[in-house]
């Protein structure tokens, strides 16, 4: 017995030098046949790290290097001064006023850029309305709608129309309107008597003490990313949209109904926007100086209205952090995506620039699709109105 395995021991270790023998005889006749030859590299491997032009792009690269699990044991001595910013960590919150002397051309850019510059790295603020029992039935649907405090008009139209909380098709959907701070200095008039009222009566506002304007609006996506970890991690999916759209809740619920479980979980859809960049005239609502960004956007869903997976809410949450914040709040989301190594599904449901005008009074028109942008409150009810009747037949 013992020989038998000594002859079977023996054979396995002659039967590994066999093949190592093959294996060292293969590559060398590969190296004398000059196809695995060492080459020498002619620049060095590592280039010296520079700081990029425009200061968005140099804010991101400082963060991916902060980030970088393999320089995460160098000392602050070890990299160039430009690379230790602290004003992307400082808490509490306060405002930046070196940028003033490290975007070029800072003092000739408009007011809303200053103003974005300088608080830039702020990404936490007081919450002054929360509903912490709005999701205590984890929902199927979270609607969460980007609104103003003047607007109440638009909010409740949408809670009179697309937006009713409830049972929707046998499924549970939740709506909260996303607000900042209305400032006297924008010109608004004071309405927080009013907005507390109506949050009381509808329990459906969520608001943040931050200046609400266009460029602060990614501070709204990243405080609601947020919200929604703390309040509502438990909704299944999650609609968010502009208040002067019109959704057809119906066809959403439908939408998702149908999807397999791989394709729910890394579910993000809307109208995506590709090979885009920013603008450079300034007369344009969403220009863009060179001094600010350069380079080309991800792709993109339009802001209008988009659909994701409470999976992919969390995901975004969690990789926000280490994408410096970017004026246009939908443009930042496609730089979140895209750090999760993820991209936009564009579908066809999704109008953000409208239909045809032909087809606008059409109660069929709006039957196949699930967003269209943009519709007064009005016309929100009267879609609703035609799109709930039992009796409207479409071919």
């Amino acid at each position: 017995m013992a020989r038998r395995r000594l002859k079977l021991v023996v054979m396995v270790i002659m039967m590994v030098n066999f093949f190592i023998f093959i294996i060292i005889s293969r590559h060398s006749s590969q190296d004398k046949n000059g196809l695995n030859k060492v080459r020498i590299p002619s620049k060095p491997f590592w280039s010296k790290l520079v700081p990029k032009s425009a200061y968005c792009n140099r804010q991101q690269q400082i963060l991916d290097l902060q980030n970088n699990p393999v320089l995460a044991n160098y000392s602050t001595a070890d990299v160039p001064d430009w690379l230790n910013d602290t004003s992307l960590t400082s808490y509490p919150c306060q405002p930046n006023f070196k940028v003033t002397t490290q975007v070029k051309e800072y003092n000739s850019l408009p007011v809303r850029f200053k103003d974005f510059l300088i608080f830039m790295h702020c990404r936490s603020y007081p919450i002054m309305v929360d509903q912490p029992d709005v999701c205590k039935e984890p929902p199927f649907l979270l609607l969460a709608v980007k609104s103003l405090a003047p607007h109440f008009d638009r909010r409740q139209a949408i809670r009179q129309s697309w937006g009713r909380a409830g049972v929707v098709a046998n499924r549970t959907v939740v709506t909260v309107f996303l607000l900042g701070n209305a400032t006297p200095g924008d010109h608004h008039p004071d309405l927080s008597g009013m907005l507390r009222y109506e949050s009381v009566r509808h329990r459906d506002i969520v608001q943040w003490d931050y200046r609400d304007s266009f460029f602060n609006l990614t501070v709204k996506e990243v405080l609601f990313l947020e919200w929604i970890q703390n309040r509502c991690a438990g909704a299944r999916f999650v609609f968010k949209g502009d208040d002067d759209v019109f959704v057809n809740t119906f066809r959403i619920l439908d939408f998702l109904g149908g999807l397999s479980e791989p394709k729910a979980r890394d579910l993000f859809v809307g109208d995506v926007i590709t090979n885009a960049g920013p603008h450079r005239d300034k007369k344009v609502k969403y220009f863009i100086p060179e001094s600010m960004y350069v380079g080309m956007y991800p792709p993109y869903a339009g802001g209008g209205g988009y659909l994701y997976s409470g999976d992919i809410a969390a995901r975004l949450h969690n990789v926000s952090r280490q994408v410096t914040l970017y004026p246009i709040d939908d443009v930042y989301t496609g730089m979140c995506l895209r750090k999760l190594g993820l991209a936009p599904e564009k579908h066809k449901g999704f109008r953000t620039f409208n239909i045809e005008e032909k087809y606008r009074s059409n109660p069929c028109a709006y039957k196949s699709l699930m967003l269209v942008h943009p519709r007064t409150p009005q016309e929100m009810i009267q879609i609703w109105a035609w799109l709930s009747n039992p009796d409207l037949k479409c071919q």
